[in-house]
């Protein structure tokens, strides 16, 4: 079957729609992580259970990794039910996890910390979704900074340096800057590149991919920034 052209005002209403569901599921997902966030800081046992027990922790980071790598592998091939819930689940793991951060920095750090992240995030996004430039190459670079990140990280686990790590810090923002202008940019390619008449399961699939991608880049910008910005509890 034949798929019906679009007018120009039908595409944009249809990106618009699309990216509107993107944003929609990221915001889901960011509040979701930031209310079990607060609430396991809050809980004596859970935080005991979680950061006492290197066996529950290392379990939750592994369950996160497969949670992630699954839905951007298979998303294709299971239900939108079931690639809302993995997001949900992996959402709600991540809170857990980092729940650390109120034991470790101030809460009026975090607040202040998560408004610049905000504000930053949003003027990225607004600028990947207006820029009439192709930001394919920079996407690329920023990859290649995002693996460099990766790796001195892992290295600086045995050399334990705080110059190391804030240096780190400061090259993980601006790649994440960069990366979420890209991933931006590329949802919005990928919304003007679908035919009419799209399955609602395949656009909602299409969406929570989309939402995890904004909600990586937020929550790593965020957790770069306040290493920066982060005013220690001790």
């Amino acid at each position: 079957m034949q798929s019906i052209p679009l007018t120009r005002t039908q595409t944009q209403i249809w990106v618009n729609e699309f990216i509107r569901s993107v944003y929609n599921w990221m915001a889901v997902g960011l509040s979701l992580t930031g209310v079990v966030a607060y609430y396991v800081s809050n809980s004596e046992f859970l935080s005991r259970l979680i950061f006492g027990n290197q066996l529950v922790f290392f379990g939750l980071i592994i369950s996160e990794l497969v949670l992630v790598f699954s839905l951007a592998a298979r998303v294709n091939k299971m239900q939108a039910s079931t690639a809302t819930g993995m997001f949900v689940l992996y959402a709600a793991l991540n809170g857990a996890t980092l729940s650390a951060i109120f034991l470790i920095y101030t809460r009026s750090s975090i607040t202040s910390t998560f408004f610049i992240c905000a504000a930053t995030f949003v003027a990225c996004s607004i600028y990947g979704m207006t820029t009439k430039r192709d930001l394919t190459s920079l996407g690329g670079f920023m990859v290649m900074g995002l693996i460099g990140i990766i790796i001195a990280s892992v290295v600086n686990l045995f050399v334990r340096s705080s110059g190391m790590s804030l240096i780190i810090s400061y090259i993980g923002v601006f790649v994440f800057v960069g990366l979420t202008a890209y991933d931006t940019q590329k949802l919005k390619t990928m919304a003007l590149s679908q035919p009419a008449g799209l399955d609602a399961s395949v656009i909602r699939k299409g969406a929570i991919v989309g939402a995890l991608t904004l909600y990586l880049d937020f929550i790593n910008l965020f957790l770069m920034l306040l290493r920066i910005l982060g005013a220690s509890r001790n």
